[in-house]
């Protein structure tokens, strides 16, 4: 693991980790590699022995944890193999890009979308903020779909926790789910659960979307708390 950690320290980018320090206040275990750099050295750690890397893995650095979900993510194995392992990661996660990039890269889901969901139902039950976040954002990466569109709302609709990253979390996947069910969604943003500020910053992040029209716009602008 310390030639790994060696090769992780060769990839930084004193820049980049400026910038994406900035964005992840709290997180001053920033090493500073790029995603599409760290993706690469998951998918190549993902054909080889990836169970002693996972086996043996170290959470000291973000990059260190960013990566072991990577590699969860794209490493060949049964389904319910890989679920033990996201059970043992998720509560490595602490941060949003950590994630967020997780969750995008849990492409097994598309496959397994049934068993995901009820796996995903305790989490987002948990009190715990990453944990809640982390279930939302595989919702909206995975689940906002006609089949399930019903369900999600409703799920959203009745989150309650104050963490800032769950709010925002809802806020996101909200405005996703007006993009692509509009008129669901509007039902939801007329009479809902939600507190002010997640209300508020979904119709914001509907109204910066370009995939929504001005007349649209203007009359999500008029909802606001």
């Amino acid at each position: 693991m310390e030639e790994l950690r060696e090769k992780l320290f060769s990839l930084a980018d004193e820049k980049y980790k400026e910038f994406h320090g900035s964005l992840c206040p709290g997180t001053n275990n920033i090493i500073g590699i790029r995603v599409p750099i760290l993706r690469n050295l998951a998918g190549s750690i993902a054909k080889e022995d990836w169970r002693e890397y996972l086996k043996n893995a170290k959470d000291d650095y973000y990059e260190e944890v960013m990566l072991q979900g990577m590699v969860i993510g794209l490493a060949k194995m049964e389904f319910d193999e890989r679920i033990e392992y996201v059970k043992e990661f998720i509560p490595k996660i602490d941060n949003w890009a950590v994630c967020d990039v997780t969750c995008a890269g849990f492409k097994f889901t598309k496959k397994n979308m049934e068993e995901v969901w009820k796996f995903l139902k305790p989490y987002l039950a948990s009190n715990k903020e990453f944990e809640i976040r982390f279930a939302v954002v595989m919702l909206l990466d995975f689940y906002i779909t006609e089949e399930y569109i019903k369900d999600v709302l409703e799920i959203l609709n009745n989150i309650h926790h104050e963490g800032y990253y769950v709010k925002m979390a809802v806020a996101w996947a909200i405005s996703i789910c007006y993009i692509k069910f509009p008129k669901e969604t509007m039902k939801l943003l007329e009479k809902n659960n939600l507190d002010t500020f997640t209300y508020n910053k979904a119709l914001q992040k509907i109204t910066e979307s370009y995939r929504v029209s001005k007349e649209e716009k203007d009359k999500i602008r008029k909802m606001k708390r």
